[in-house]
């Protein structure tokens, strides 16, 4: 029998092997997609020993731990493409956008079909579950253009101090400035790090100013300088290293 230490969970092994993050993962097992020594496993707390058991997806065996190695690219996704690695209605997706890799990359998060800017994809399912867990508070910067006049004292007082009650939602940015407004829109600057499904849009909707277009500028310390929409470049072994430490902060 296979000593306890030795063993982890199993999403986890799928997470490292590059096929999501660990929840994506566990929606794998759950779907009847993975087996251990040929058998179909569905059982989310089930362990095993990446060294010695036989794991496959789709019928593909997964490499040993070692011999994966880690992928992280920083993308400028474009207006119109999906974040996902397949699309059901036959729209591009982020994955259209980069060339054949040695290894499987995914998403690290999602911007929705029409909004562009910074995306993360990796092979690093562990590094990608830290960056979007919550307690992490890792701040996404955006570049918001809506419709109508926004006064600076609103866009404070009811976004970043009061925040927006919808339902059972308290939505809140961590800061908000007025960058220019014309005679018909306004474009401000938002932080925050919630990242919780369409919370700009649905900020500014609340508010009656419905977004017109939507940038993600930043991640944490990360940038789109020097890349236009579609392109995209490799992260350096010490922006790596800035992203490692911040996902083992403490809040």
């Amino acid at each position: 029998m296979t000593p306890v230490s030795n063993t982890v969970r199993l999403q986890k092994v799928l997470a490292q092997a590059g096929l999501g993050s660990r929840r994506q993962c566990e929606r794998l097992i759950l779907e009847g997609e993975v087996r251990v020594n040929g058998k179909v496993v569905t059982e989310l707390g089930t362990k095993v020993n990446p060294h010695k058991d036989v794991i496959s997806y789709k019928g593909k065996r997964l490499p040993p731990p070692a011999k994966i190695a880690k992928i992280y690219i920083l993308l400028y996704k474009p207006r119109r493409f999906i974040t996902s690695l397949h699309d059901e209605e036959g729209r591009p997706t982020v994955m259209n956008l980069l060339p054949p890799l040695p290894q499987r990359v995914f998403p690290v998060g999602r911007l929705d079909y029409n909004t562009e800017g910074l995306i993360l994809l990796t092979n690093d399912g562990e590094l990608a579950h830290a960056l979007t867990h919550p307690s992490h508070e890792i701040p996404k910067g955006y570049l918001v253009k809506v419709k109508g006049i926004i006064e600076e004292k609103e866009a404070v007082s009811r976004l970043k101090k009061e925040g927006i009650h919808l339902g059972p939602e308290h939505l809140r940015v961590d800061s908000v400035s007025i960058i220019k407004t014309t005679s018909k829109n306004s474009w401000l600057s938002v932080v925050l790090h919630e990242g919780k499904n369409r919370e700009v849009r649905r900020i500014f909707e609340a508010l009656g100013h419905p977004v017109l277009k939507l940038k993600r500028t930043r991640f944490a310390f990360l940038s789109l300088e020097g890349l236009q929409p579609g392109q995209w470049r490799l992260l350096t072994p010490l922006e790596v290293k800035r992203l490692q430490e911040l996902s083992r902060k403490e809040i």
